[in-house]
């Protein structure tokens, strides 16, 4: 049982860390390369999507990791799963503290009322979210690591 919960916490993990991913480096920079009334909409649309559905992923997250942490805590790759959980917190309050605000603004945006500095409200929330991506990045591989 514990063997699935291990196997079910990496592949949540993995799967959040491919979408995340996906966002910086495909998703972003091909909304990047259209018009800017295109641009706008299309951000502000993946930001109500996303916005809706990551909440949720990045803490079933890290309950999945602190019951991993919790049930194999005599284990001796307990302290990498921890380190991972610890890491997976950090992006929870980075998304909150940093992201969420910018998001939460983004996706109400239309061609017709975005701010003169759409962009570079935007090109912030990219540079959080490439930050955001290592850390998911680095716990995903603790997780893949704690499992051998």
């Amino acid at each position: 049982m514990l063997d699935a919960l291990e196997v079910l916490t990496t592949v949540v993990v993995g799967v959040m860390v491919g979408v995340e991913f996906s966002v910086a480096f495909v998703m972003n920079p091909i909304f990047n390369g259209l018009p800017d009334d295109s641009t706008v909409l299309a951000r502000a649309h993946g930001g109500r999507m996303l916005g809706a559905v990551m909440p949720v992923w990045y803490l079933g997250s890290l309950a999945l990791v602190a019951v991993w942490a919790v049930a194999r805590r005599h284990d001796p790759g307990t302290g990498l799963v921890v380190t991972a959980g610890a890491l997976l917190l950090v992006s929870v309050i980075m998304s909150v503290a940093l992201l969420v605000p910018i998001n939460n603004r983004g996706k109400t945006w239309t061609p017709e009322n975005r701010p003169a500095d759409w962009k570079q409200q935007a090109g912030r929330w990219d540079r959080y979210h490439y930050v955001r991506v290592a850390v998911i990045i680095a716990a995903f591989a603790l997780l893949v690591a704690a499992l051998s």
